[in-house]
């Protein structure tokens, strides 16, 4: 059992958002770094996949839907992600690279002071690209967690770059948000896990300097568009409300 974890959703290869998080005094002092996945679509991707990579033992992984995309993209298949920077950042990863995202587990289960066991995914434990939301139907939370060992209390998903924690049949369902591509606000949002004092779930969000991110994407990226990605993504990410209105439609209801 581990005492504190922090959680780290949808990267997204913004690396000075995701150097912002790790750097918090919670973050740095963690036990376990999870990242729940969709770390490397994005501008930055080498630099972002070898930083946390320098976490070691410490960093534990859970696939996302962008990072099986990109493998499958670098060895020439397709992707039905709607943004061409998947193809580019497939492109600037190395075959080591490539072989880490590949053996990434779907789901990862730690257990953790003050919430016991707790089970990470991407989207939902049994599909890396399914949708729900916070107002999702109680039916179809009940259907995507149906499968869910019963003894797991607490289940951390993403996916949809918006942070939430809501009760599902005594089950807890918290989302991090996004550190790289949040939907809502700038910043970077992620979560604290656990402890024996004090909130055992607390959703974060980490401001830095978004004008000085910006450059540093754009002088150090070489994706073509990327001063459309990150005015479009970094300096002005879309609401709550607008993702929403995408993302409801495709959640059963």
């Amino acid at each position: 059992m581990v005492d504190r974890v922090a959680v780290l959703s949808d990267v997204h290869g913004v690396l000075p958002a995701l150097e912002a998080v790790l750097a918090e005094p919670e973050v740095v002092a963690a036990d376990l770094v999870l990242l729940t996945g969709d770390v490397a679509a994005g501008p930055q991707p080498v630099a972002t996949l070898d930083l946390l990579a320098g976490l070691g033992d410490r960093a534990r992984w859970v696939s996302g839907n962008a990072d099986r995309e990109l493998v499958a993209l670098a060895g020439g298949g397709e992707t039905e992600i709607p943004d061409p920077i998947a193809p580019w950042a497939a492109a600037q990863l190395t075959p080591a690279h490539l072989e880490r995202l590949a053996a990434l587990p779907a789901t990862r289960r730690v257990d953790i002071r003050g919430l016991g066991p707790v089970l990470f995914c991407h989207a939902t434990p049994r599909d890396d690209e399914e949708l729900v939301l916070v107002d999702s139907p109680m039916w179809r939370w009940e259907e995507v967690l149906a499968r869910v060992d019963t003894s797991v209390r607490t289940v951390v998903c993403g996916h949809t770059h918006m942070p939430f924690t809501r009760l599902v049949d005594r089950r807890l369902v918290v989302n991090p948000g996004s550190v790289g591509m949040p939907y809502g606000s700038t910043g970077a949002h992620w979560a604290l896990l656990g402890g024996s004092t004090g909130p055992a779930i607390q959703l974060r969000r980490t401001m830095f300097d978004t004008e000085a991110a910006c450059k540093s994407i754009v002088d150090t990226s070489g994706y073509p568009d990327v001063e459309a990605w990150v005015d479009s993504f970094v300096r002005n990410p879309a609401s709550d409300l607008e993702a929403h209105a995408v993302f409801a439609p495709r959640d059963g209801r």
